[in-house]
């Protein structure tokens, strides 16, 4: 029988410890000591006390943020604050329900089915429910590369798992029964592919050989018998995360941000202006996401954001491509072609070019 039921004391301790350091917050603090000067016997005039200038305010404390969680399977509701990256909010959760870390293959919001346009990216609504997929089933099976492409789009959760987001329709894994959406790609060949990176294991992908068979071990899900969340899906998976007025920001590297996101009727504050701004980074996030995943065979929306964020604020490709050299980005090897096809996806949002219609067509290359 699997173990779907977790410690509740992790989720009352975390409770207990939101509750003790509020109540820490509000206790009177010591009264801070002055300057005394002596007193004299009339010869010299008394200096007032020198007052330091403080430049820089004091900054209020940070708001210690909750988000409530289950096991997508089903498990009793935990509560988990006290994360900044994907890495660490993995490990509150996996701390939550006493198992290890590595149990978890990755997470959706709002849904605990596998719904891949749900996936838990680098932000999440302050709303959001989290839903924890953990390890179920481990398959194998042999393929056959009879095609120059297998047709499998690779993603990852942040935290060393890389699994399929999506199986292109009459494809050779299209063709495969046992490989679903939302597999854990664990081996190919008995080479172990945890830890990799998702354009790791989709380099592997593209450089078997036509005509060769090989082995791929995948991992699912562990799946429910039953249904406890029901939601409307809508066809835009992006439109859905991060639904509430705001989100907390996660990042690779710095502190994670809680930004505004809200677009409702009563607190549109926007010109016009900085409507169109925000369109056309989302169009352009989602040509160069577009681009990863047709010349890559990945899809990483915060990869594409990170690399519309160093191309808009450089003006010619040479800089663009210095840069990317410069960055964390470079040990993705992307070739001179590609990154000139990612600068021409930055400019043509950048000046207003790129439409909606631009950034829907793409095809698998590997």
């Amino acid at each position: 029988m699997h173990k779907i039921f977790g410690k509740k004391s992790k989720s009352k301790d975390n409770l207990a410890d939101y509750t003790q350091n509020s109540t820490q917050n509000d206790l009177p603090r010591p009264a801070a000591e002055t300057n005394s000067v002596p007193e004299t016997n009339g010869t010299s005039k008394q200096q007032p006390p020198v007052v330091q200038k403080n430049d820089t305010p004091p900054q209020p404390p940070r708001p210690k943020l909750v988000f409530h969680c289950q096991q997508a399977h089903g498990s009793p509701t935990g509560i988990i604050s006290g994360f900044t990256n994907v890495k660490e909010l993995y490990q509150k959760i996996a701390d939550c329900y006493d198992m290890p870390v590595s149990e978890i293959l990755f997470c959706t919001l709002n849904t605990h089915k596998v719904d891949m346009s749900r996936l838990l990216g680098g932000q999440i609504g302050l709303e959001d429910f989290i839903f924890a997929h953990v390890r179920g089933q481990p398959k194998e099976c042999e393929v056959t590369k009879s095609e120059d492409a297998l047709g499998l789009t690779i993603t990852d959760n942040g935290a060393g798992y890389a699994f399929i987001k999506r199986i292109k329709e009459n494809s050779i894994m299209d063709k495969c029964p046992l490989v679903s959406l939302g597999d854990h790609i664990e081996k190919i060949d008995g080479k172990s592919l945890v830890g990799c990176r998702h354009f790791e294991v989709a380099k592997m992908l593209k450089e078997i050989q036509k005509g060769t068979t090989f082995t791929i071990r995948v991992v699912e899900p562990m799946k429910s018998g039953f249904s406890f969340v029901e939601q409307k899906q809508s066809k835009k998976g992006s439109s859905n995360i991060g639904s509430g007025k705001q989100t907390l920001r996660l990042r690779s590297t710095g502190p994670a941000t809680v930004e505004d996101s809200s677009n409702s009727d009563e607190e549109l504050n926007e010109t016009d202006a900085d409507k169109a701004v925000d369109d056309s980074s989302n169009l352009a996030i989602d040509k160069i996401n577009g681009l990863l995943e047709s010349f890559m065979g990945i899809n990483d929306t915060e990869l594409a954001q990170q690399i519309w964020d160093m191309g808009n604020k450089l003006d010619n490709p040479s800089d663009f491509a210095m840069a990317i050299d410069k960055s964390e980005i470079k040990d993705f090897g992307f070739a001179d072609d590609f990154v000139f096809d990612l600068w021409g996806a930055i400019s043509d949002a950048k000046s207003g070019r790129l439409n909606k219609t631009d950034v829907k067509d793409f095809s698998e290359q590997f």
